[in-house]
């Protein structure tokens, strides 16, 4: 009889220490939600169905159209070479 009673109490004690949720995992990934909360501008902005405004089409066509003409011709026509905008003297 004794010898169950201390196997019991000895088996609550092991069992005591055993959790399925520790108390740091309770607010696991709370920091990591709030730095993204913290980085977002205006969170309902997805659901913002109004297009874009300040620009008209053909502007932004053409806008668009000599950005990717930067990549063919990154200096652009007629802009000074490099080292000459940098100050180098001459």
């Amino acid at each position: 009889m004794r010898t169950r009673t201390i196997a019991g109490i000895v088996a609550l004690l092991l069992l005591q220490g055993c959790s399925t949720a520790p108390r740091f995992e309770k607010n696991f990934g709370a920091s990591v939600r709030a730095n993204l909360a913290a980085q977002t501008v205006d969170p309902r902005a997805a659901a913002n169905t109004n297009p874009a405004s300040g620009i008209d089409g053909p502007a932004a066509r053409a806008a668009h159209e000599r950005y990717q003409r930067s990549f063919v011709h990154p200096g652009g026509e007629g802009s000074a070479p490099l080292l000459n905008t940098l100050g180098s003297g001459k």
